[in-house]
């Protein structure tokens, strides 16, 4: 049996986005597999507050599943956690408070390395430096794309023998909706007879929110953008964009839209747009697919490695393209019944417990070191 340590703080964020998704379901599945492992969930000290709402699993009554605690991890206070901790794993491409024997780290993406329009040079400047440091020092490198471990070779000078490669799981659907409800929805939404655009995502230069926008005056009058996601860098010039085209109208900010919101949303959309210019996974592509949207994505970065064939790639730089491409997974019956059935049976292969035994795999490994 070995202790295992997970910085778990980023399960507990206020608006989980998709990294909390990712810290929260890898933990929860980690709990099925069987094992005899003892993970410790450490939680940073400014999190001491929110206590009661700590992520604690416990494993099925009667199985073999492992054991979990809670730790609390701050430097200098919790000096003593290297001692009695046989790995750690840094779920948020951030170097740990302390050293530890054996460290693992989860890079998702690179942006604050690979562009200087995706965030403010402060920001640049502190988690580049964060990222390699947590590269470095980390005996396994694990990420959840092809897409990411080349960046990653491109940007550092980690060898590739450290990188394990281990993509993200989706959770299918739970709960369904009457067609009446889905109609109800969409026309609160959007309007009667009009057709629902959908977008999961911060409103920001990375996102290419933009293009979205600029899409939208190739389209039919009917064509609503509904963007589920808060604002980031480049926001303000997003919505003066907006103001300045006339665009109002046709487009729904509904800010973060949390998690029991998604599925309706997802239900009521007509298709499923996410145009972004660099992303290490791009779950939501994931989730839109298992709930039976056809996906327009952009045909950047991880996003094809994730959609494989079940999507409509674009320019993301192209805005007749992406409206394009809209119109022809709407209006095209037979192009979008084989891009809901193609989704539906891609997003199947992508399960949580996967990801989980891929990542127990590599503790293993590392264990035997």
């Amino acid at each position: 049996m070995a202790t295992i340590a997970l910085d778990a703080t980023y399960a507990l964020g206020a608006q989980p986005s998709g990294v909390a998704i990712y810290c929260r379901r890898l933990i929860e599945s980690l709990a099925e597999i069987e094992c005899e492992h003892h993970y410790w969930l450490c939680y940073r000290l400014s999190r001491l507050k929110s206590r009661r709402e700590f992520l604690h699993p416990k494993s099925a009554p009667g199985s073999r599943g492992p054991r979990f605690s809670v730790r609390y991890y701050q430097n200098p206070w919790t000096f003593w956690l290297p001692w009695q901790t046989d790995v750690f794993h840094s779920l948020v491409q951030r170097p740990p408070a302390f050293r530890f024997d054996k460290e693992i780290v989860t890079i998702i993406d690179l942006f604050p390395l690979t562009s200087k329009d995706y965030s403010t040079p402060e920001f640049q400047r502190k988690f580049s430096a964060l990222l390699l440091e947590s590269a470095e020092r980390a005996i396994r490198i694990i990420t959840p794309s092809q897409y990411t471990t080349d960046q990653l070779l491109k940007y550092s000078n980690v060898p590739r023998e450290k990188i394990r490669m281990v993509p993200f799981g989706v959770d299918l659907p739970t709960v369904s909706f009457s067609p009446e409800r889905i109609r109800r929805e969409r026309e609160q939404l959007v309007g009667e007879g009009n057709e629902m655009i959908f977008t999961v995502g911060v409103i920001q230069t990375r996102k290419n929110t933009r293009n979205a926008l600029k899409a939208l005056r190739h389209l039919p009058e009917r064509y609503r953008l509904v963007i589920a996601g808060g604002n980031g860098h480049g926001s303000e010039a997003i919505h003066d964009f907006i103001r300045t085209e006339g665009l109002g109208s046709r487009v729904v900010l509904l800010g973060y839209a949390p998690a029991e919101q998604l599925p309706v949303l997802y239900n009521a959309a007509s298709i499923f747009l996410f145009p972004s210019f660099e992303e290490g996974f791009g779950l939501p592509v994931l989730e839109a697919m298992a709930y039976g949207l056809p996906v327009v994505a952009s045909q950047t970065s991880s996003l094809p490695e994730v959609g494989g064939d079940a999507a409509l790639y674009v320019d993301p730089h192209d805005p007749e393209d992406i409206a394009r491409k809209v119109a022809m997974a709407v209006e095209d019956v037979g192009q979008r019944k084989l891009m809901v059935d193609r989704g539906l049976a891609r997003a199947r292969t992508f399960t949580w417990r996967r990801t989980a035994e891929a990542n127990l795999q590599v503790y293993n490994e590392v264990l035997a070191l």
